[in-house]
């Protein structure tokens, strides 16, 4: 089934917007700003874009690359913020999206940091930096929803996480796991605004 998508990037990205948009297939309905709206006033931007775009989309694709985090001095997350806020929000008008984040190839060795034993349990785990120096913080809670664990699992969190490589091979694998999470428990934990 095709999912109607909407991919947020950084302009810097747009190259990683297009591969999927032209190269891959995908089964889904693209719901993507294609060309920038004619404005200065970034509340009718951002308007145009909830009510043009967002309403009626079901997954947000997005792209994890080097402009893409919260603690990023000179950058405007702006636009990254509200369209993730945007996708989280549940309304009569607006239905949550599934968020789908795919960590873009210079991000890999920032994001993905190899396994070590938690101090607290004894085992082994896999470390994914996902915080506010990879990500916008919309993105990082949903990721690492609070839940007094040590870890993680699958079910603990809302966004899912997949290597652009690994998206590219299997794109309507990821895109129907992100459209999956709306029904699911975490659903209700997620937080519009960290």
């Amino acid at each position: 089934m095709a999912h109607k998508c909407f991919i947020s990037f950084k302009t810097e990205d747009i190259s990683f917007k297009k591969y999927i948009h032209d190269n891959l297939k995908v089964d889904m309905i693209d719901k993507s700003l294609h060309e920038p709206i004619k404005s200065e006033n970034e509340d009718y931007i951002m308007r145009k874009i909830r009510e043009d775009y967002l309403s009626d989309s079901t997954v947000t694709i997005f792209l994890i690359g080097e402009k893409s985090a919260e603690n990023l001095p000179l950058e405007n997350q702006n636009y990254l913020k509200r369209e993730l806020q945007s996708s989280l929000y549940h309304s009569e008008d607006n239905t949550k999206n599934g968020i789908l984040g795919v960590v873009l190839p210079s991000m890999y060795d920032k994001i993905y940091s190899g396994k070590g034993i938690c101090r607290t349990c004894g085992k082994s785990h896999n470390y994914i930096n996902i915080n506010n120096n990879t990500v916008i913080s919309e993105f990082a809670y949903n990721y690492y929803i609070p839940n007094n664990k040590c870890s993680w699992t699958e079910e603990d969190r809302y966004c899912v996480l997949v290597k652009w490589d690994v998206f590219c091979e299997t794109p309507n694998y990821y895109i129907d796991k992100a459209f999956n999470k709306r029904q699911e428990d975490i659903s209700n934990k997620t937080k519009v605004r960290p």
